[in-house]
């Protein structure tokens, strides 16, 4: 073989290394057919969802009950709303709503913002959120490093507030388009099409999901998708007691029902207080070594309360997101007891 033959050669193995490399990259990934845990994505927002879900054990009351938690807090930016926010905003682009100029703006207790606001970031659309002035700091600092604009409403107006005064803004400037988590449809197809898959490809023998009661999304969504998957599942949710706010929900009695919320999916719903949820996230930590927010506390009270009355079974519950968010509030040193009072009195939003 020649020294111009030899070359040759090495330049097509050289090419045929190249294909099979192009090949490697294109093929199935391992997890093909169920929810990827990990794995390699083209962007962060590709990244969105694919959560773990974990046995809790030492949180269930009952040993002839399996609890699982769906850890939602692993998503990019720390919170189940990361899948929402991906679909109200693409759904903002299929339906041709965002032109040069236009602000995105959204009424939020802070994680469907801090999601909003990086997924625009990366996708190069600007943001303004309306949220209550008593939120978190940790919130507050999440949004701006994602470069949105924050407009305060009355912290004694809760989200209530948010929502009334995000639709004047939108109502009187024409550069706000909202894509309002409470009433688009995309907020629960996003827990249909991704969350409620994955708990079935991980746990297809769920027999009861709880999960918090927020915009609704996460309990219609799942309930419609699992439901089909298990006609006899139990869907039960975690409200708050009226007057208080835990982080993440609502209470209905507020005078406040999102429109893609249908209670006719619920087989029942918990009251959770502030002091309830607060204590059983804490035993989580300390149990499970699980670091979750206080929505999370709030659905693992429900949970719990549906185990004890269970004889055997698999419940899936819902940790909407992480304990990070809330360190500012000192919740995990706190003494409940001498506490109560101001514990009640808190906004955690």
């Amino acid at each position: 073989m020649t020294v111009t033959e030899r070359g040759l050669r090495r330049a097509d193995l050289t090419a045929a290394a190249r294909r099979e490399e192009v090949d490697e990259r294109l093929r199935p990934h391992a997890h093909e057919g169920a929810p990827r845990h990990g794995g390699r994505y083209p962007s962060i927002v590709d990244a969105i969802g694919h959560t773990p879900l974990v046995e809790i054990p030492r949180m269930s009351p009952n040993p002839n009950v399996r609890l699982y938690a769906k850890l939602e807090f692993l998503n990019p930016t720390g919170s189940v709303k990361d899948r929402v926010a991906k679909y109200l905003i693409e759904d903002l682009e299929r339906s041709g709503k965002l032109r040069a100029g236009s602000i995105i703006v959204e009424p939020t207790s802070g994680n469907t913002g801090i999601a909003l606001a990086m997924i625009a970031r990366r996708k190069g659309y600007r943001v303004a959120v309306v949220m209550p002035d008593n939120v978190t700091q940790e919130r507050r600092q999440l949004l701006g490093l994602f470069g949105a604009e924050i407009i305060d409403s009355p912290g004694a107006k809760g989200s209530n507030g948010a929502i009334e005064l995000a639709k004047y803004l939108v109502a009187k400037d024409e550069r706000f388009v909202m894509p309002y988590q409470y009433g688009n449809p995309a907020n629960p197809r996003a827990h249909y099409e991704t969350t409620a898959e994955e708990i079935i490809a991980d746990c297809p023998e769920v027999d009861v999901f709880v999960s918090g009661l927020g915009t609704g999304g996460t309990l219609v969504g799942c309930a419609r998708r699992l439901r089909e998957h298990n006609p006899d599942l139990k869907v039960y949710a975690a409200e708050p007691m009226p007057g208080e706010t835990v982080q993440g929900l609502r209470s209905l009695d507020e005078g406040f029902i999102p429109e893609i919320f249908d209670s006719s999916l619920l087989d029942g719903k918990f009251l959770v207080s502030n002091a309830e949820s607060i204590e059983a996230l804490r035993a989580m930590t300390e149990r499970e070594g699980i670091f979750a927010g206080v929505s999370s506390g709030g659905t693992l009270v429900a949970a719990a309360r549906v185990a004890e009355e269970m004889d055997h079974g698999t419940i899936v519950v819902l940790l909407a997101d992480g304990g990070w968010k809330y360190l500012s509030e000192d919740i995990w040193s706190r003494d409940l007891g001498a506490d109560e009072e101001e514990l009640e009195s808190l906004n955690l939003w």
